[in-house]
């Protein structure tokens, strides 16, 4: 149900939409929908993440790398760099933390 609470949240919003699908100790896991041309502004993560693109294009923008990701496409996210994500299409990513 996750992912279609954020469907129907992305028609009425103007960001990104993030849920959280499973919380551990150590680890979460949480989904993110785009619209085609939404971003996650500048940010840094404190703990190792993986970004999974489900459906879509998104691009991985950081100080060392600018990476499109296409569907099923993964991309490390190091620890304490500035990253931002742009949707390039409709999209929804699966981010796994910890």
């Amino acid at each position: 149900m996750v992912i279609k609470e954020i469907l129907e949240k992305l028609k009425t919003t103007e960001k990104p939409v993030a849920r959280i699908f499973h919380k551990g100790t150590d680890s979460k896991i949480l989904f993110i929908g785009f619209k085609k041309g939404m971003r996650l502004d500048h940010h840094k993560t404190q703990l190792p993440s993986i970004l999974l693109v489900i459906s879509g294009q998104v691009n991985f923008i950081d100080t060392e790398q600018n990476k499109v990701l296409n569907q099923y496409d993964e991309c490390n996210i190091p620890v304490n760099v500035m990253h931002e994500v742009i949707a390039l299409e409709d999209s929804i990513c699966m981010l796994t933390q910890g």
